[in-house]
């Protein structure tokens, strides 16, 4: 590191620390002032609010013990105690004779004449609460220059009270209190200057350090790393992790760039093949095409010419026309179905239904075919299976498989639909006894017009559109299909959101 950037550091890192210190000393100052504050100006207001609130209660108490006819009894002797120790208060209770019924002070009389002077007396009083038996003020005694909280009032019982608590003890705690915290200030105020160069210096070291750092990434210089000093990680030692994960993923994003880059010149190469595939797919096209159409001719004109005259035959060139140009028919809507699935514009409506009544409804409007062929269907849901899907397209991915399934089953001539729980998700399989798949064919039979048996496919009017549209529909999904081979057949599956409902997997 240069001079100049040891003295930049310098610079910089005094700066932080004064600023930090600045605020911590501020934060302390500024709370031991509101504290003053508060003390000074509402703690008095408080302590009378306070008092007040003892007064009444005081009063209530007195109240009571006149109607229960108690207040001169020895059984009141020690609430009345307990009231005058706890509350700070000074009372006495007076008949309308004069006669002192209660009173907590040494000098009753003195205290009698005082409320005989609140009663009839022309001194200057200021009263915070009225009440109908009571009345709260606020009294100075200028003899002894202090003042007082007062009550006077009438019991139920018809005597006289009087109750006082005295005011100059609360200002003598604001000012103790306030000088108190002056001597907290300036303790406070030293230690935060202390503590603020401490922390200031903890922080700014490792920031100025991680900044150095930046300045070498920003040059693309991945070998500068940020190294904890401390033994505890905290929040700069995470902002440092964080910093050499960051020259990492731009040492790699910078690394993925240039494999792009190569990569890019195979997608240019692709471009070519890409072609030959949409001139593969229109020859496909033409091709599975050009038979029915050949035939479709060649029996029109027989027609025509009227190369058979009798109406068996007649009936049977107007059959074979109708049967292919309805393979062509279902050819054409399979690929404008396929067209619309891979470019997004088929809408996928999202919807909870049974499962199981789909799949039987499937099952049976092949039923006709399954016994045709001679095909016993051995296993097949029957509990009901509630999933998230479109139920046209699933409806359609079951018809395909079952579909596969009738032309391909062989040797035992056997066909199981079954359920398997995966989480939220049910894996629905389609299994047909049979030859399984050469290896070869397995990832080739979704792709558009690939044909495993072309011969067999062509005896039933195959077209080889029926599993992409398959592969298709799930991804639509965002779902999973596939196949798997087994020693005696083959099963084609499909995965959908079961969503919690429906059957548990056993």
């Amino acid at each position: 590191m240069t001079w100049i950037q040891q003295r930049l550091r310098k610079r910089k890192q005094g700066s932080l620390t004064r600023q930090i210190a600045v605020v911590i000393i501020g934060l302390v100052a500024g709370t031991v002032f509101l504290c003053w504050l508060l003390n000074t100006v509402f703690l008095e207001r408080f302590y009378v609010k306070n008092k007040q609130n003892t007064l009444m209660e005081g009063f209530a108490v007195m109240d009571a013990a006149s109607i229960s006819g108690l207040i001169s009894s020895q059984k009141f002797d020690v609430t009345f105690e307990n009231l005058c120790a706890n509350g700070n208060l000074e009372v006495i209770v007076i008949q309308s004779n004069r006669k002192i019924v209660r009173a907590s002070v040494n000098d009753p009389q003195k205290m009698s004449m005082e409320l005989t002077d609140v009663l009839f007396g022309q001194t200057e009083r200021e009263y915070l609460i009225r009440q109908e038996n009571y009345q709260i003020l606020k009294r100075t005694d200028t003899r002894l220059n202090s003042e007082y909280l007062m009550l006077y009032g009438v019991l139920s019982n018809g005597n006289l009270i009087l109750m006082r608590s005295a005011l100059e003890s609360i200002r003598e705690s604001v000012d103790i209190a306030n000088q108190f915290l002056a001597y907290i200030a300036f303790v406070a105020c030293f230690v935060g200057i202390i503590v603020a160069v401490m922390v200031s210096r903890g922080i700014t070291n490792p920031i100025l350090e991680m900044t150095y750092l930046s300045k070498r990434m920003a040059a693309l210089d991945f070998e500068a790393k940020y190294r904890s000093k401390g033994f505890r990680k905290n929040e700069i030692d995470e902002l440092g992790e964080h910093m050499n994960a960051l020259s990492n993923t731009l040492e790699k994003t910078i690394s993925e760039l240039k494999s792009a880059n190569n990569q890019l010149l195979v997608d240019i190469e692709k471009k070519t093949q890409i072609e030959q595939m949409r001139t593969e797919f229109l020859s496909n096209v033409s091709h599975e095409l050009k038979t029915p159409l050949a035939l479709i001719q060649g029996y029109a004109e027989g027609l025509k010419e009227c190369i058979n005259d009798d109406e068996q035959s007649r009936d049977f060139y107007c059959e074979v026309i109708m049967d292919e140009a309805d393979k062509m028919n279902r050819m054409v809507k399979k690929l404008l179905t396929l067209n619309q699935l891979e470019s997004g514009g088929e809408t996928v409506n999202m919807e909870r239904f049974d499962l199981t009544e789909l799949i039987s409804g499937v099952l049976h409007s092949v039923e006709i075919l399954l016994n045709q062929n001679g095909i016993r269907l051995t296993e097949y849901p029957v509990e009901p299976l509630f999933v998230w899907a479109d139920e046209f397209m699933v409806e359609e991915v079951v018809t395909n498989y079952m579909s596969n399934a009738i032309h391909y089953a062989d040797g035992a001539k056997e066909i199981a639909v079954r359920y398997m729980r995966k989480g939220d998700c049910v894996r629905v399989g389609v299994f047909n006894t049979g030859n399984p798949i050469p290896k070869e064919d397995v990832d080739q039979i979704w792709n558009k017009f690939y044909k495993v048996d072309k011969a067999r496919t062509r005896e039933y009017g195959g077209s080889g559109i029926g599993l992409s549209i398959v592969k298709a529909i799930m991804e639509s999904f965002h779902q999973e299909c596939g196949v798997v081979n087994y020693a005696n057949g083959v099963e084609f599956w499909f995965e959908l959101d079961a969503g919690g409902f429906g059957i548990e997997q056993k």
